[in-house]
């Protein structure tokens, strides 16, 4: 399935509160849909589906890409769930989100895609791109990309800085000090019901 372009408060009237795709509030607490108020008891499986599109949709992978990261992540010692939320934490779209640079992960992701963003000094316009520890991100030194960026700083995503990232907004650069720690994550998720999920299709 392709990457979602439809309307994101229906995706939070569903799935809950989405830190990386919209910064709106639904006025509507229940899903949509002509069955949203009066919804019978969920399934075992329907829950781990939901948590596993609330991945999903807050980080903007398509089913593809997510398979992907959970067999990177079964390959690393440690907790799987963890090692997945990391590494989509890790990914340049959500690293530039989270400095402040964009107010949404799908703005982020624009700004990396059109070249407006360096990593030690050069141009990358890859979104997926896995930041690491020492990783220098910077605004392009041009005028548009640099105005964009001013623009979105005036109304940042998340007010909170996360303890693995620095971020200087005279010079527009920011750096990666390291792997993000589970109590920074903002998105609310049981990463478990997601492995379960997988490990129950496979």
């Amino acid at each position: 399935m392709a990457r979602y372009t439809g309307p994101r408060l229906r995706i939070v009237r569903r799935l809950g509160d989405l830190p990386g795709l919209t910064r709106k509030n639904a006025r509507r607490q229940y899903p949509p849909g002509q069955h949203g108020q009066n919804r019978r008891k969920r399934s075992e499986y329907a829950i781990r589906l939901e948590e596993k599109q609330k991945l999903r949709y807050n980080y903007g992978v398509s089913e593809k890409q997510l398979v992907r990261y959970i067999k990177k992540a079964r390959r690393v010692t440690g907790s799987t769930g963890l090692v997945l939320l990391q590494l989509l934490e890790m990914r340049l779209d959500n690293t530039v989100f989270r400095m402040g640079m964009a107010p949404t992960i799908p703005a982020a992701r624009q700004l990396v895609n059109h070249g407006h963003i360096t990593v030690n000094g050069k141009v990358l316009d890859i979104a997926s791109y896995q930041a690491r520890q020492g990783d220098v991100v910077a605004v392009r030194n041009r005028d548009k990309s640099q105005d964009l960026v001013k623009n979105n700083l005036l109304n940042p995503g998340l007010a909170n800085l996360p303890s693995h990232l620095e971020f200087d907004k005279g010079t527009l650069t920011g750096k990666v000090n390291g792997i993000v720690e589970r109590e920074w994550i903002a998105l609310s998720i049981n990463e478990l019901l997601v492995i379960e999920y997988y490990s129950r299709k496979a």
